[in-house]
């Protein structure tokens, strides 16, 4: 890591992890350790008036986690470079997003990226775009550090001559605290008189600036909060909030923290109602005099990530990756507050099946680059991995564009399809095997 020109604060923080992981510990938080989380406040029950939203929101910065590739898409790119809606990208949108809320509020509302150092350079090209985006002095982005993955057998660094960047890894969006003090980023913005940070995913484009929601932050003192929606059946398998009985804080409990005897209450979701949305909150000065006290180990729970060296060669040798979760910090700060909020501020495009959605009728996107939907419930869309799973391959199959899903309730395609201009699905549409077109004006479902 030395070698690598990695910070010293960050090899710190790795050789922390690195000995937990020496010693045994998996992250596993157990079922009899905790309880459920109930009664939190809602969003939509807050009332702030105008100048406290923006008398907070003058003191906020929008920090966006852009370090990903969409390798899962077949990207080889910032997955926020990829067009979302109407020609415009993941980062036209978040940029549209905060010029809105500078404008309404006359704040300054600095926005910053966490971009890894395989996305930096595309992003801050894209962004160069956006005349009068960039604040001050104050940089548009900072590098997240990286790590070594271990082999699985004896921990010790990965060698892998066919592709050596593949012996590195990020270590979790937990790097952010991490990221933000040893890139100087922390201290710019202290600097500058920046007190709260509003940190979301760049491919959740629900996240956008709130000014209720800032008000309420800044109001109630706390050093955290963190963003959460009600479980739905879709949710069963994520990561949710808890309680730890031991002190009474609140925990993330991650999926790869669940034991395999607990999966079936972990799953419950009338038990465990609420999941963390990623979209979060904290105190600048809090982070750092934290920082400061713990010789810059934060001290979130060990994640062990089991994977292949090679993700896309499942025979190649096994590798631990060493990782922690940005919303763990919400058991790290006593007084961290939990907050419902409308699923509509979590609208995350993990694959092409949510990208299809996000690009079809079934959402309208606003001047102030918010994405509204008037439907109740949102269709589910299982596209056939095969034929879809990139988005060259997803492209090349709806030349035309998506099809109308704003009276749909699900799409199942199984098979080889194109689809041609103005096709509308109805209740629930089924394609069921085979290959060819489907027609162009052609209505298909249940409903058809």
């Amino acid at each position: 890591m030395v070698d690598g020109d990695v910070h010293p604060r960050a090899i710190d923080v790795f050789s922390h992890y690195y000995r937990q992981l020496e010693s045994g510990v998996t992250g596993v938080i157990v079922e009899d350790d905790i309880e459920p989380v109930v009664g939190l406040p809602s969003l939509s029950a807050v009332d702030i008036d105008e100048e406290q939203a923006r008398e907070a929101l003058s003191a906020t910065v929008v920090v966006k986690l852009n370090g990903g590739l969409g390798t899962s898409m077949g990207m080889a790119r910032a997955k926020s470079l990829l067009t979302v809606r109407d020609q415009h990208t993941f980062l036209d949108v978040i940029a549209q997003q905060v010029f809105a809320v500078r404008t309404r509020y006359g704040v300054k509302l600095p926005l910053l990226f966490m971009n890894s150092f395989r996305t930096h350079d595309d992003t801050l090209a894209a962004l160069g775009e956006h005349p009068g985006l960039a604040v001050d002095d104050l940089p548009m982005d900072f590098i997240q550090n990286r790590e070594p993955k271990l082999l699985a057998d004896d921990l010790s660094p990965v060698e892998w001559p066919a592709d050596p960047t593949l012996e590195w890894c990020p270590p979790g969006h937990g790097d952010l605290y991490t990221a933000l003090e040893t890139s100087g980023t922390l201290r710019a913005l202290l600097d500058s008189g920046y007190r709260y940070a509003s940190v979301s995913n760049a491919d959740n484009l629900g996240a956008a600036p709130n000014a209720t929601m800032a008000g309420w932050f800044a109001s109630s003192a706390a050093p955290y909060a963190a963003e959460v929606c009600r479980r739905t059946p879709a949710d069963r398998k994520g990561g949710h909030l808890v309680r730890r009985r031991s002190d009474g804080r609140l925990v993330l409990r991650e999926t790869a923290q669940i034991r395999a005897e607990d999966a079936d209450v972990a799953a419950d979701i009338d038990r465990h109602p609420y999941f963390h949305t990623n979209n979060l909150w904290f105190d600048l000065r809090v982070l750092a005099t934290t920082l400061a006290e713990r010789d810059g180990v934060l001290g979130l729970p060990l994640i062990r990530n089991d994977k292949t060296v090679d993700p896309s060669d499942p025979t190649s040798p096994g590798v631990v990756q060493v990782e922690t979760a940005m919303g763990a910090a919400v058991e790290v700060f006593p007084g961290a507050r939990a907050i419902e909020v409308d699923r509509s501020r979590f609208l995350p495009v993990k694959t092409t099946n949510d990208l299809l959605v996000m690009r079809s009728d079934v959402y309208v996107l606003g001047d102030d680059g918010i994405l509204s939907t008037q439907l109740d419930r949102i269709p589910m869309v299982d596209l056939d991995r095969q034929h879809y799973s990139s988005i060259a391959k997803f492209d090349r199959r709806f030349p035309a564009g998506p099809p109308s899903l704003r009276q749909a309730e699900s799409l199942t395609v199984h098979g080889d399809w194109t689809f041609g201009e103005g096709v509308v699905v109805l209740g629930n549409g089924l394609l069921d095997g085979g290959r060819g077109e489907v027609a162009a004006g052609a209505r298909i479902g249940d409903s058809a």
